[in-house]
């Protein structure tokens, strides 16, 4: 069965996503929608879905046996969960894509979902997500972040440094041994301020590949669930392969990772 999109931009979205680099929105699907992905989303993570392929790890964490998971991660979800595959957040995703990227703006590539524990759930480091990509392409590229609770700084909500999409990728680096993350190297300074965004559940954030984003530790008593959908223009050759030096220092960590 085909969903129908019920989410179109306007014209000053549109304008402040170039601008910015971001963009937030209160609805992107509906609340009866998120009840049944939550239901979804915890039973992969229950399972520890994609384990054995990889898909699965701790990007803050050495995944040791017994050591509890700060910020577990599973990568390319609807593999596991085939439901997640044909929502209204999907077919919203879509539109907005093709809004802000193009008419041959496609969606699914780079989908994950986040999991952080109550209490424990560790923040998010500050990084551009194309820091982790190819370095020998161009991207024209973006995410959308659905939180399946209401979203808050106290839990950690998306928060985006404006006009940091216009930078090119700068250097990061491993945020620690056993770790697979990356954050923004302390090299790199004046960066501007972070902009926290609390949304609802239900609603959505949009950023670009390349703008600066950053989420805190969730201090609350409540699980915050994240599900990210990728969106994208086909990639293109490079003439010139950037450097990015630290995806090597990264790959040794994530094999240092996986048990």
């Amino acid at each position: 069965m085909t969903i129908e999109p019920t989410v179109k931009l306007n014209e000053e979205q549109i304008a402040f996503y170039h601008e910015n680099g971001y963009l937030v929105l209160d609805a992107i699907t509906t609340t009866e929608e998120i009840a049944t992905m939550r239901q979804a989303y915890d039973r992969i993570f229950e399972e520890d879905a994609g384990r054995a392929e990889g898909n699965a790890f701790d990007l803050a964490g050495s995944n040791k046996e017994g050591q509890a998971a700060t910020l577990p991660q599973i990568l390319n979800p609807e593999k596991y969960a085939p439901e997640l595959s044909n929502t209204l957040y999907r077919a919203n995703a879509a539109v907005i894509a093709r809004q802000l990227l193009g008419e041959s703006a496609t969606v699914g590539k780079g989908g994950h979902a986040i999991r952080k524990p109550p209490s424990i759930g560790a923040a998010t480091p500050l990084h551009q997500d194309e820091a982790y990509w190819n370095e020998a392409l161009e991207y024209n590229s973006l995410s959308i972040w659905l939180p399946l609770q209401d979203a808050t700084v106290e839990n950690g909500c998306m928060q985006f440094v404006p006009k940091s999409h216009r930078l090119g990728v700068v250097p990061h680096r491993s945020i620690g041994k056993g770790a697979a993350g990356l954050v923004v190297d302390e090299s790199v300074t004046d960066i501007g301020e972070l902009v926290p965004c609390p949304i609802p559940a239900g609603g959505a954030t949009i950023h670009h590949s390349r703008t600066f984003h950053y989420a805190g530790p969730n201090t609350s008593s409540e699980v915050r669930r994240a599900y990210i959908i990728g969106a994208s223009t086909e990639a293109k050759g490079r003439k010139t392969p950037r450097d990015f030096y630290w995806q090597e220092e990264m790959r040794r960590n994530r094999e240092a990772a996986k048990v």
